[in-house]
């Protein structure tokens, strides 16, 4: 695959000399919509991926500070997966016709932000793979991210704050 010089991405992926973004944002609630919070509770907030992989692209972390689940408390780890039953409605709401949901533990795992665990909600789409990313190995976007945080915003306050 091609390699695409983006310099602009330092921002984001320089958390170690900087401190950790997604603790920067968990310690920042006045700045939530500048920053693509689409929910925020006591425990664990979700953001925007400024760098999706599809439109809608949205991860859920918890506040703490941890790399590895099994550091967190018990509390949040469940808590953290009640969301994401959520979440997963919430994108198909959305308008997803699938959806990828995953972990990338530590560097190794091929977490981009290692030392703050974040889980991916990416929906799919019939033909989001299409003959670009086949012949070019690139993807497109073709959605204006502010009106997707928008949406994705409006729905997060529907679906995370429902009762079971």
């Amino acid at each position: 695959m091609d390699r695409i010089y983006a310099p602009w991405r330092n921002e984001y992926f320089g958390s170690c000399e900087q401190g950790c973004v997604f603790c920067s944002i968990a310690d920042n609630p006045q700045e939530d919509e500048k920053n693509y919070v689409i929910y925020r509770d006591e425990l664990v907030f979700g953001v925007m991926n400024l760098y999706p992989y599809t439109p809608g692209h949205f991860m859920l972390l918890p506040l703490a500070h941890c790399d590895s689940p099994e550091k967190l408390p018990l509390e949040i780890w469940l808590h953290l997966h009640t969301l994401s039953h959520k979440a997963v409605a919430l994108l198909y709401a959305y308008g997803a016709q699938g959806i990828n949901v995953g972990l990338n533990i530590k560097k190794a795992g091929g977490a981009g932000i290692p030392e703050h665990l974040h889980m991916h909600f990416v929906p799919r789409y019939i033909g989001d793979t299409n003959f670009i990313t086949s012949i070019a190995q690139s993807r497109t976007f073709g959605m204006k991210f502010d009106s997707v945080y928008a949406k994705v915003r409006a729905l997060s306050e529907q679906y995370f704050m429902k009762k079971e």
